[in-house]
């Protein structure tokens, strides 16, 4: 049991850091980050609702104790990995390792979670 919780600490973590890093390069290198979105088919136009999503997700992993609110803060992000998957797939461009492990990050987050 304090195995699973420590899995559980370690990856909400990294995963936190990972989107909090996100979303800050989404403001902090918007011409890059747009370059990127164009590239894989997506309208720029989503990348600073989509930073400010991420935030609020990681809000609500953290913040919030209460169940519904963290179910729809783990949907939305793995969401957001499975169509980043999807897209440098389709683009066949190599970089869907990330979006994998982040992945990996999620599941381990989700199921390892101790029950409310």
């Amino acid at each position: 049991m304090k195995a699973r919780i420590w899995i559980y600490r370690i990856s909400t973590a990294l995963l936190s850091l990972l989107m909090l890093y996100s979303a800050g390069m989404y403001f902090a290198k918007h011409d890059i980050i747009s370059g990127i979105f164009e590239s894989l088919g997506y309208p720029t136009h989503i990348i600073y609702p989509l930073a400010v999503a991420k935030i609020l997700g990681i809000v609500a992993l953290w913040a919030f104790n209460r169940k519904p609110i963290q179910e729809w803060a783990y949907a939305g992000f793995f969401f957001d990995f499975i169509l980043a998957f999807a897209a440098h797939v389709a683009a066949q461009d190599g970089e869907f390792g990330g979006a994998f492990f982040v992945m990996a990050l999620l599941f381990a987050s989700y199921f390892c979670r101790p029950a409310s």
